[in-house]
């Protein structure tokens, strides 16, 4: 009997195999990605101390719509300056096991835009 295994199912076992490579330092921390339908969210990550050091998000930008690429471009430029006024200036770009394009390509973009290295 076939097992029906969903998209997301898909993408977690992706990011599982992902996150086996990509580490986050205090050096060099980690910048997570997770998009849902409707809002996309950033983070930066120490994962040895277990912290988040600054976060960003399409709500807490109160954008009027959050799940598309203009609020993926905002996203990134807004979590770069955090990392740079925090003083992080290189990150690990974890992409969350979702496929390198639209809105998490846009992401990382404007994020290395605005001044963050990868």
């Amino acid at each position: 009997m076939l097992k029906l295994i969903d998209k997301n199912q898909v993408r977690i076992r992706r990011h599982k195999r992902v996150r086996k490579i990509v580490n986050g330092t205090p050096e060099c921390p980690r910048l997570n990605v997770y998009r849902s339908n409707a809002q996309i969210y950033a983070q930066v990550i120490d994962d040895v101390a277990g912290k988040t050091l600054c976060a960003s998000s399409s709500l807490e930008l109160k954008l009027e719509k959050g799940g598309n690429v203009e609020a993926a471009k905002k996203v990134g430029e807004d979590i770069a300056k955090k990392c740079l006024a925090a003083k992080i200036e290189s990150v690990r770009f974890d992409r969350g096991g979702y496929v390198y394009h639209g809105r998490v390509q846009a992401l990382a973009d404007a994020a290395r835009e605005a001044g963050l290295k990868f």
